[in-house]
């Protein structure tokens, strides 16, 4: 190898070390936000399984307090 070559490879080699400094800080940050985006889908996930098995298991007889406020916006229908 010539100095010529020797010098266009460490050029070559300088801004590629320059390119990797510049990109790596973005790759780094993209596969963050995908790792969070996953945790964020599976705790979503999570609680929609939690609430469907609570919303199975519950009566479906209204509670007292929602027949008493059916009961009042009926009365104020009437009356108006």
């Amino acid at each position: 190898m010539n100095t010529n070559q020797i010098e266009a490879l460490v050029g070559m080699l300088v801004v590629a070390g320059l390119f990797a400094i510049m990109v790596l800080p973005s790759l780094v940050g993209a596969v963050r936000e995908r790792r969070i985006d996953r945790q964020l889908r599976e705790a979503q996930d999570r609680d929609r399984r939690a609430e469907d098995q609570k919303s199975s298991s519950r009566s479906t007889v209204p509670s007292t307090a929602t027949r008493y406020a059916e009961g009042r916006r009926s009365k104020k229908l009437v009356s108006s």
